[in-house]
């Protein structure tokens, strides 16, 4: 849902974009776009490298196209492996045994461990060994190695959650999609955790998300740690002391403004934030113009459908007579509940979160 915010990203970071493509955006480059995609990245989840592509309509021709892969450009002899693998309108359907097939071969060739086999959905709490994604779609086969590891929204300061966390990498997309001036206030009232705020004083400070985490690529036998070095380097000397601009956040839970606090400050921007906790009807919104860019609850997990439609009233009520010239986006599941705010929205994307198929919508009052 929100590959065209991912491919605007990516080509500002100046990598090459070849074309959007359901979940994702396929760019060509060397093994330092590799690093500086992970580096930087703040809406990808995963990137992938493809390693190879071929028909395969009997398990004889995959074990052959299998057995010619460079699997030791990715393995080291004895390293775990683990595959993840889905089988669509093709005649080798049964995904395990396409697995098990890719798993003999790593096993004869490199003496790999292997590791459980996943399902073909993203597994968050598993990360063992290298990961390959195989995918077969009418008889033809593609591989990719994964070179992230753990999954790009886990930036390593959200530990402390409040109700329906939201991932870091929704929340940067929201800030991209809603086209946040980063010279403007951002104003977060319903905040959680605090990932919008601490994602937009990153975006303000220009802290790449990747800079300080590990990689899966570092474990590939011939990874040039120098090379990995130079990006984080480049990305380090190109931060800002500071966000130049107010951000604000704030909920009426306690334990929400604590844990947004303690995020923030293993985020390393404590200090360009404001927490407070406070009601919606007494949000802080600095004077002029600026954005409320806010994950609200959908009444699906939190909260009765009454008091939602009286809180995002309420919302509609503050941009009228506190912000006229503020923008407001929202993540929505309702489109009964967006029209309590009583401004026209446009939609940006649409995802999941949680699950839950969401909207970004935008609107300012007028």
């Amino acid at each position: 849902g929100v590959e065209l915010i991912l491919e605007k990203e990516l080509k500002q970071l100046g990598l090459k974009t070849t074309r959007t493509i359901p979940g994702g955006v396929e760019l060509k480059g060397d093994i330092q776009t590799i690093h500086r995609a992970n580096v930087h990245s703040r809406t990808a989840n995963r990137i992938v490298a493809r390693i190879a592509e071929f028909h395969a309509s009997s398990f004889h021709e995959l074990e052959r196209r299998a057995k010619k892969i460079e699997w030791e450009r990715f393995v080291s002899r004895g390293q775990s492996v683990r595959f993840r693998v889905t089988c669509r309108k093709s005649k080798l359907y049964h995904s395990d045994a396409v697995a098990e097939r890719f798993e003999n071969v790593l096993a004869s060739k490199l003496d790999a461990k292997i590791a459980d086999r996943i399902d073909g959905s993203d597994d968050d709490d598993i990360n063992d060994g290298q990961l390959f994604i195989v995918r077969f779609l009418n008889d033809i086969c593609v591989v990719s190695a994964d070179t992230s590891g753990d999954l790009l929204y886990r930036r390593g300061y959200r530990q402390a959650v409040a109700k329906a966390p939201l991932r870091e990498t929704l929340a940067a997309a929201m800030l991209i999609g809603s086209e946040w001036d980063i010279s403007k206030p951002l104003v977060d009232p319903m905040c959680g955790s605090g990932t919008i705020a601490i994602e937009g004083a990153m975006m303000a400070r220009n802290i790449a998300p990747g800079v300080a985490r590990s990689f899966a690529f570092e474990n590939w036998p011939d990874h040039d740690p120098t090379s990995l070095q130079l990006v984080r380097n480049a990305a380090r000397a190109a931060e800002r002391s500071s966000s130049g601009t107010e951000i604000v956040a704030s909920d009426r839970d306690a334990g929400a403004v604590e844990a947004a606090r303690a995020n923030a400050d293993r985020a390393g921007v404590g200090g360009d934030l404001a927490i407070e906790q406070k009601p919606l009807s007494a949000a802080h919104l600095p004077e002029g113009k600026g954005w409320i860019v806010s994950n609200p609850p959908y009444g699906l997990r939190i909260g009765e459908s009454g008091q939602l439609r009286n809180l995002y009233s309420t919302l509609g009520r503050i941009l009228r007579e506190r912000a006229p010239e503020y923008v407001l986006a929202l993540l929505s599941a309702d489109r009964k509940l967006e029209g309590q705010v009583g401004i026209d929205f446009s939609e940006m994307f649409r995802t999941t979160n949680g699950g839950i198929p969401v909207r970004l919508v935008t609107g300012r009052y007028e």
